[in-house]
């Protein structure tokens, strides 16, 4: 047996038709739609009054389209996906890696959930916050450049649609039961031949070997280097210094230790930057530091070089290849989509 709190308005108060402030179940649906309504339930902590009115459905309808929007720009991505592109994942990069431990963790939270805690609202939080912060402020931003530039077969581009199928196939059967008729729908424009529902589909299994909690750590402290740089472009991008993050080539001052953990990372993609310079030399007066991040300081600079006209990346080599305005890598995407086309 569950119970619940009272359902009260914004202040707080009981509803009642004197107050006029009775929020009713079917105009919600009737509005907003149903899958809104189920949001604002799941959303909520039954362990006390639940409140309900026009601010806190204004804001169950952000976090709605934020994991509508989630579920969109993989499926826009995964366009054309077959067995065939399908990469192992020791293949994959460290990020992609990371991203599948992600889900290890959410999966261990999401069975413990349904099977133990029934604190829906707690894992709800966790599940927006992954497509939120993790998907979509991070990896999608990060992967958006080897998505639309790298070469159909490589290695880069496989790893991140390859993950992207695991997370749309997961994602949309966790989030079955909270945005019915969403997850269908988008269930059905990923598999439109299938004869199924995605309400006849049982969590997938994740294996247990995706988790890695060491490479998880590592990580926490790479974001932190990226949160670093990434403010010290901002404030180059305030001052109009730059216009986009893709026009710096910045200098990272790191520790030793820091140098190490982010020695064979691809940094200037993970900041989305044309390049960057690690060095373990003490920071000049005036870099760019954070307090809450010791030991990593910035020094914003130009990136040399001309602007690829495909990828928009600023680099040495743009213009010396067959094809006009491009840089090596999309020269060589070019190359490909000739040969096969």
């Amino acid at each position: 047996m569950l119970t619940h709190g009272f359902v009260l308005d914004e202040q707080g108060r009981k509803m009642s038709k004197s107050l006029g402030n009775v929020v009713a179940p079917q105009d919600v649906t009737n509005q907003m739609g149903a899958d809104i309504l189920r949001l604002w339930v799941v959303g909520s902590d039954y362990t006390e009054d639940l409140r309900i009115g026009k601010e806190i459905l204004s804001r169950t309808t952000d976090v709605y389209r934020r994991l509508r929007n989630t579920l969109r720009y993989m499926l826009g991505n995964l366009a054309g996906f077959t067995d065939a592109e399908k990469l192992p994942v020791a293949e994959m990069p460290e990020l992609e890696r990371w991203v599948l431990h992600r889900l290890a963790e959410l999966d261990a939270a999401m069975r413990e959930c349904c099977n133990t805690t029934y604190a829906f609202h707690e894992l709800f939080q966790e599940l927006h916050n992954f497509c939120a912060i993790d998907l979509s402020a991070f990896y999608f931003d990060i992967r958006k450049d080897v998505l639309y530039c790298d070469a159909a077969s490589s290695i880069r581009r496989r790893a991140a649609r390859t993950v992207l199928d695991v997370v749309f196939n997961t994602l949309v059967a966790w989030l079955a039961p909270f945005t019915v008729f969403t997850a269908e729908e988008a269930w059905m424009c990923r598999f439109p031949e299938s004869e199924q529902s995605v309400h006849e589909q049982a969590f997938p299994a994740i294996p247990a070997e995706w988790r890695d909690d060491a490479l998880a750590d590592r990580w926490v402290q790479v974001r932190d280097v990226r949160r670093v740089i990434t403010g010290a472009l901002e404030k180059e991008r305030a001052a109009k210094r730059i216009g986009s993050s893709l026009q710096a080539a910045p200098v990272v001052h790191l520790t030793p230790e820091l140098a190490a953990l982010c020695a064979g990372l691809p940094l200037a993609d993970l900041s989305i930057t044309s390049g960057i310079t690690l060095t373990t030399d003490p920071a000049p007066d005036g870099a760019f530091a954070l307090d809450d991040v010791p030991g990593v300081a910035v020094v914003p600079s130009p990136a040399e070089g001309e602007k690829c006209q495909r990828c928009w990346k600023v680099l040495p080599d743009v213009g010396s290849h067959a094809h006009a305005g491009v840089c090596d890598r999309c020269s060589d995407a070019m190359d490909a989509w000739e040969a096969n086309a």
